[in-house]
């Protein structure tokens, strides 16, 4: 069995920042991609951000500059630094990972999500 865990999410004012965090655990023998998802009310589930085991990364164009995913692999752990935040960043972000367990299945794993409001 395989767990991720989410956390850093919260309340901040427009032009603020939060780090997120999620920390898989498990059976895990590796983790290939990871990355960050986000759902606002009323709209579909959205790439953010990815990161392979490599350290290589992908984002949407319009979050360039402003959001950072990187990932500590001693730890399973990914991170998600979100600066210059918007109100149209709100959303809830969930974190996704694809996990080979010490059994060798390949697992495409989901956090449970940590809402992220930005208002004044």
């Amino acid at each position: 069995q395989v767990q991720l865990v989410e956390s850093g999410g919260g309340l901040v004012q427009p032009g603020g920042s939060l780090r997120l965090s999620c920390a898989a655990s498990g059976t895990i023998f590796s983790i290939d991609d990871m990355g960050w998802y986000r759902q606002a009310p009323g709209k579909q589930r959205d790439l953010v951000a990815a990161i392979i085991s490599g350290g290589s990364t992908e984002y949407v164009d319009s979050l360039k500059g402003r959001f950072t995913i990187s990932r500590d692999n001693a730890k399973n752990t990914v991170y998600l630094q979100m600066n210059s935040l918007k109100p149209e960043d709100t959303a809830v972000y969930y974190c996704n990972a694809e996990i080979i367990t010490d059994w060798g299945d390949r697992l495409d794993s989901w956090g449970q999500g940590t809402q992220v409001t930005v208002s004044s």
